[in-house]
């Protein structure tokens, strides 16, 4: 039973005693902000029952392939990429070897995420897997200015297919799963499966919470996302 003290209020409640105005805002502004503001509250509250119960999720299935990849000094094994943490991160990003540029979208995600790095490294490793040979992604960070993202190429292609980063028709999709090492085994944890079988009406593919900053501030704006703009690689002008 939930103790008194970890009650929580009213989401309705908390909006209205929030107290913020700003400028010349009208009545049924508020009316409206407050109405919004409570539902934000309730967003914030399932996100945080969704992250635990993501943490609760039992063993997941044991990684026994010996993947290998190359880095920036050479070849590495899986259970390298760990370091000296328990936890990895591996975002697979499009860009196969038949590819002459990358996905646009996963270079806005990794643009925004190469800041983020040094940050997320304090707490669990990280690795950014494609299947383009590691001169072509070496060069490519060079040419977005990249200082931190830690690359690896996969040229078996066996991770990627084995985590769904690769279709069965040789496809590139975006993967994104972290994994664990505990008891002398590593084990995938939990990996995102929400894309187009899971996407609503009207809406391109996207989890939840997005993994994209650049959605999550577009989201804030009159016009949102919309409905037929995408990042793109260069910008003409």
């Amino acid at each position: 039973m939930t103790s008194h003290r970890n009650r929580l209020e009213s989401a309705t409640d908390l909006a209205q005693a929030n107290g913020v105005r700003y400028p010349n805002e009208s009545r049924a502004y508020r009316i409206a902000r407050d109405a919004l503001l409570a539902e934000e509250i309730e967003l914030r509250r399932h996100i945080e029952r969704v992250a635990a119960q993501r943490r609760a999720l039992p063993p997941g299935g044991e990684v026994t392939t010996d993947y290998r990849f190359e880095g920036v000094d050479g070849a590495v094994s899986f259970a390298a990429l760990f370091g000296d943490k328990n936890t990895l991160v591996v975002y697979n990003y499009m860009f196969g070897p038949e590819r002459e540029r990358p996905c646009p979208m996963c270079t806005s995600l990794l643009s925004a995420w190469d800041g983020e790095a040094p940050d997320v490294e304090q707490r669990v490793a990280f690795a950014v897997i494609a299947r383009a040979p590691i001169e072509r992604l070496l060069a490519f960070k060079r040419e977005r200015g990249w200082q931190h993202l830690p690359l690896y190429s996969d040229t078996s292609a066996a991770f990627c297919r084995d985590y769904h980063a690769l279709s069965a028709t040789g496809e590139d999709n975006p993967a994104f799963n972290v994994f664990i090492r505990r008891d002398g085994a590593i084990r995938h944890f939990w990996g995102q499966e929400m894309g187009f079988v899971t996407a609503d009406p009207g809406e391109d593919p996207r989890g939840a919470p997005d993994l994209m900053p650049l959605w999550t501030i577009l989201d804030a704006t009159p016009d949102g996302r919309g409905r037929d703009w995408y990042p793109q690689l260069d910008y003409a002008g």
